[in-house]
């Protein structure tokens, strides 16, 4: 099994989401209509703009908890520099 940390960008107001799932695709499509959550469930348009895969979920777990510190965003903007503008 692998599990996925993923970013999402509200094409609106370009605000994120950043998660953890085993099952990517189904979790996109709930967050897409709105059963995926609160924070996404109070705004539409969500577009993934970055994934990664692990095997192992402690590894999944600890990446996605990098991500939401202010070092994991920062890594985040610069790995998507070519994306943000």
């Amino acid at each position: 099994m692998f599990y996925y940390v993923y970013l999402l960008e509200n094409q609106n107001d370009k605000s994120w989401y950043i998660g953890k799932t085993s099952d990517l695709k189904r979790r996109l499509k709930e967050h897409q209509t709105k059963s995926g959550g609160r924070t996404t469930s109070l705004k539409n348009n969500w577009k993934l703009i970055y994934f990664e895969g692990y095997i192992n979920r402690k590894d999944a777990t600890g990446r996605e908890r990098f991500l939401k510190s202010g070092s994991g965003r920062r890594f985040l903007k610069k790995q998507l520099r070519n994306y943000l503008p």
